[in-house]
């Protein structure tokens, strides 16, 4: 931390400024690199199902529901495994719940690319989820306790950047399997090579978090204070830094209450746990993982009528999302957390409500698109796939990252795993509800109603921005909770 808890805000100021300009050891940027491969499997999980499922459809002869309920599978697994995550980490700490994780998305991926029917994927895909719902939860809240606070937000977003990356991989991995690969002929199936690949990126995550230090306000939670000591030593530049963020943590560990307790107790951190609720809710409202789940459903709506055209446009559309994480990573430390949530959301509503008036302005009648027989709709598709990758563009600089970011910051210590837990899980709930409408939705409303609909939620969002959520930019954890725990209005516990 660069400053202290009770410096004058001129002072305050001056601390925060020289925090900017600050070198950190290798070892910073390393630990926090190494955390977030969790973020890359996650990825890979999400997007690798997009271009699998079309195959798993034909080949299991699967009605709608079971094809959405093969993708939703992973999302109420992914709940389970976040509602579990803060007893692990609590219990036997973060990386080692981490490593956890690990060892389940290996052992999932190679059940799913062996299961024989579309139930047993099914129940791979839940499996599958568990280590999803565990890595979602651990990695922001281990990174966001390891990161010195002026860089905290860009390391949390690394984690969002290789959820990212992860998804991109997957598409790019799906496509050369069903357009390039012949192997599948011999093996059995595009998509059992699409899912089982990726028991190669689990062990390497596994083998990398095994070398990271445990987080140091675990350690200090557990009553090792020696070695939480040595690894802040480890990770930060100064030993008045290290003696300064002990102290501050131990002053947080002071409060007797912690989780569920404090949650029944203590009305200022129900209404962190409330925000952060919120805030997942949001995230996952916002429509981003109908795009990546059903991307190549969405390009073909579009009248792009070759599986070739449908998957490269799921890779521009995972490369897209990659490129403009990096905005939110090289200002949300900078600008600060609202500003860029403000403009991520003003370009998706513009965005989503113009893909919705491109399918109400003819675009649905995507077989004259195929036989060329209109231009005006050709048109039309591009305009509409141009505004869903800005949309992506919103979402990746914004929401994505940043939502992770506030729901890290804003619980107190001795209640983090259980404000994170419950934040979490309201994420995959949320996401299962959204994977499991979708093509309903695209059914019932139409595709343009579906679109303006995510639009009109994306302009209601910005409200709750603007009355509820804090700008925590160069606010330390423990002032954060001093600020809730005194009972200042959310929107003012950070700056």
């Amino acid at each position: 931390m660069s400053q202290q808890l009770n410096a004058e805000p001129d002072n305050d100021r001056r601390g925060t400024m020289n925090a900017t300009f600050t070198k950190y050891k290798p070892i910073v940027y390393i630990v926090g690199l190494t955390a977030a491969l969790a973020g890359l499997l996650f990825g890979l999980d999400i997007g690798v199902i997009s271009g699998a499922l079309p195959f798993i459809t034909k080949d299991f002869h699967l009605s709608t529901v079971t094809s959405e309920t093969i993708v939703s599978a992973l999302l109420w697994g992914a709940t389970l495994g976040a509602l579990v995550s803060g007893i692990f980490t609590r219990r036997f700490g973060r990386k080692n719940t981490m490593l956890i994780a690990a060892v389940l998305f290996a052992l999932g991926a190679m059940a799913c690319s062996i299961a024989t029917t579309g139930g047993i994927l099914i129940a791979m895909r839940f499996i599958l989820g568990i280590a999803v719902g565990m890595a979602s939860f651990t990695a922001p809240l281990y990174l966001s306790e390891i990161a010195p606070q002026s860089i905290r937000g860009a390391m949390i977003s690394m984690y969002q950047l290789l959820i990212t990356i992860g998804i991109v991989l997957a598409f790019a991995s799906d496509t050369y399997f069903s357009t390039y690969c012949r192997i599948h002929e011999v093996l059995g199936g595009h998509w059992r090579l699409m899912l089982g690949i990726l028991v190669v990126p689990s062990t390497i995550m596994f083998m990398a978090i095994f070398f990271l230090p445990k987080s140091p306000r675990w350690l200090l939670m557990k009553g090792r204070k020696s070695e939480a000591h040595a690894v802040l030593h480890k990770v930060r530049n100064s030993t008045e830094e290290v003696e300064r963020e002990v102290k501050d943590i131990e002053d947080a560990l002071s409060h007797s209450q912690n989780g569920l307790q404090l949650f029944l107790g203590n009305s200022n951190f129900r209404r962190a746990v409330y925000l952060g609720i919120g805030l997942q809710v949001i995230q996952q409202l916002t429509g981003i993982n109908v795009v990546m789940y059903y991307a190549p459903t969405i390009f073909k709506i579009a009248g792009f009528a070759t599986g070739a055209e449908q998957m490269w446009g799921t890779v521009l559309v995972g490369c897209i999302n990659v490129l403009a994480t990096f905005i939110a990573i090289a200002f949300v430390d900078r600008l600060g957390r609202k500003p860029i949530m403000y403009t991520g959301f003003v370009v998706m509503g513009i965005s989503m409500l113009t893909v919705g008036i491109c399918f109400r302005s003819g675009l649905d009648n995507h077989p004259a698109i195929v036989e060329g027989a209109a231009n005006a709709s050709h048109l039309l598709s591009f305009v509409a796939i141009a505004f869903l990758l800005l949309f992506i563009i919103g979402f990746a600089m914004s929401a994505g990252p940043i939502i992770w970011v506030l729901c890290s910051e804003i619980y107190p210590l001795s209640g983090r795993d259980f404000g994170i837990t419950v934040s979490t899980a309201t994420n995959w709930i949320v996401n299962g509800i959204v994977g499991m409408t979708f093509l309903t939705m695209l059914d019932k409303l139409g595709h343009g109603n579906t679109f303006l609909l995510y639009g009109i939620i994306e302009v209601v969002f910005i409200i709750f921005f603007l009355r509820f959520v804090p700008e925590t930019k160069d606010v330390s954890l423990e002032k954060i909770e001093e600020r809730l725990m005194s009972g200042k209005p959310l929107r003012e516990i950070g700056q």
